[in-house]
């Protein structure tokens, strides 16, 4: 067999590439990833924040424990770029007031109602390449084929998409990249908020986080006001997003 004309490359050029990664090492793609405001947090997660172009799926079963707070950083300095975000299905209305403190322009922030199209209403957003930011309620029913679509919707473009799911979804497969579990944090500490991640590329995380979380307005989570644009997964509005 004639060889190839080609040198192959030194191991060490091969580790140093930003989409390779060792097993008992984190993968480090720091372009794709959005800090999470938390720098302990960070320096668990791949990249060193919250990632881009993968889904991402946070396991809570009890609302209401700073769950969402947690993402706000992350959400504001994307905001703050300019980029458009979307919540798709939410069990509540957030509250703008809250969410302007937080550094959210609310007029880039979409509120979308899919009924029983969530999956297929987040999949044609994440193929849009419109939005900066994708945050999904799916119902428990979805399966794995309608993950691994949303996985690869995601998959290159420039979006953070976090899929909110129950903790009974963590013995259950799943193509994202990335799975961590949310848990209220020690009692007496109203802020404080129980961080594990579950899977990860690259070495499994030894243990959980306790995070202290800025809660803006967290008694106000029902009330929206008409800075919110709230459309319908089949209103010509939501086919001019995807």
């Amino acid at each position: 067999m004639a060889s190839s004309s080609f040198p192959a490359p030194a191991l060490a050029d091969v580790l140093a590439r930003g989409d390779i990664w060792r097993g008992d090492a984190l993968a480090s793609l720091p372009e794709t990833s959005i800090p999470s405001g938390y720098p302990e947090l960070d320096a668990e997660l791949p990249g060193g924040g919250w990632p881009r172009g993968n889904l991402t799926e946070l396991l809570v079963d009890r609302s209401g424990i700073g769950e969402i707070s947690l993402l706000l950083p992350a959400l504001a300095s994307l905001s703050a770029a300019g980029g458009w975000l979307a919540l798709v299905a939410p069990p509540y209305l957030p509250h703008a007031p809250a969410w302007a403190a937080a550094g959210i322009a609310p007029e880039r922030l979409l509120i979308v109602r899919s009924g029983q199209q969530t999956a297929w209403c987040l999949e044609q957003l994440l193929k849009s390449g419109g939005l900066a930011g994708v945050l999904a309620w799916p119902d428990a029913g979805i399966d794995a084929r309608a993950l691994r679509r949303l996985q690869v919707a995601a998959e290159g473009q420039p979006v953070f998409a976090a899929l909110w799911r129950s903790t009974a979804a963590a013995a259950m497969p799943s193509p994202a990249p990335l799975r961590v579990q949310l848990e209220k944090g020690e009692a007496g500490k109203e802020e404080s908020l129980r961080v594990r991640i579950l899977k990860r590329r690259g070495r499994p995380a030894s243990q959980a986080l306790a995070l202290t979380i800025a809660r803006p307005g967290r008694n106000k989570r029902v009330v929206a006001g008409p800075a919110f644009s709230v459309i319908d997964a089949g209103s010509p509005a939501a086919a001019a997003v995807a």
